[in-house]
């Protein structure tokens, strides 16, 4: 019985999910989204008691996936860079109607923003720790803005991956060759792998 409820939750969930996407706030009406679920109406308010209590709530369940993580310690960074972008990249294209909606209705709805701000602000912190950490190993330059480093490149992922499909002149590449474009522009504009700076801390004499 647990379980037969727990499926009919996730359905409405994901009913819900795909209908805001669709539709938007205002057309996401509790009997199109019991519809679409193959529910009734008073199923939907036995589980969920409100429109707005299902909305968030499907907001935050379409958004359940774990990005590839960056490693602690920089072994590979250009391999590393690669697959974690690639994570982020795939993960905010395949819940790009979600986002472009709740974009388009944050003036309306400011409260529901938090369900596609808080893993993109939780990838910029990684990204940053693990700017810091090149920079620690000799890896990067010093003198790079590791916030403004990170905002770049994470923009340039968010861009790419919202806008490839409305744009294909400018996105039109493969994903693969796109993010390693970035990952490769990203590692240049922060100095790596710093070669003269290396050499100097392994005691070597910089090459000219």
């Amino acid at each position: 019985m647990v379980l037969v409820a727990m499926d009919i939750r996730q359905r409405i969930l994901r009913a819900a999910a795909g209908v805001y996407a669709e539709t938007g706030y205002r057309g996401a009406t509790t009997r199109r989204i019991a519809s679409t679920a193959g529910v009734n109406e008073i199923t939907l308010f036995r589980h969920f008691g409100s429109k707005r209590a299902l909305i968030h709530e499907a907001l935050r369940f379409a958004d359940v996936s774990a990005p590839h993580a960056l490693p602690e310690v920089p072994a590979d960074p250009p391999r590393e860079l690669r697959e974690w972008a690639r994570s982020c990249f795939e993960r905010l294209h395949g819940r790009r109607a979600v986002i472009r909606k709740v974009m388009g209705e944050m003036g309306e709805h400011p409260e529901i923003v938090q369900y596609i701000k808080s893993n993109p602000c939780a990838q910029a912190d990684e990204l940053r720790h693990y700017l810091r950490a090149l920079i620690a190993r000799g890896l990067a330059d010093p003198a790079v803005n590791v916030s403004a480093a990170a905002a770049m490149f994470l923009g340039a992922v968010f861009a790419g991956a919202m806008g490839r499909d409305a744009m294909p002149e400018i996105y039109g590449q493969p994903v693969h060759r796109t993010v390693s474009s970035y990952v490769t522009l990203f590692l240049r504009a922060i100095g790596y792998p710093a070669p003269a700076r290396t050499a100097r801390r392994n005691g070597a004499a910089p090459s000219r």
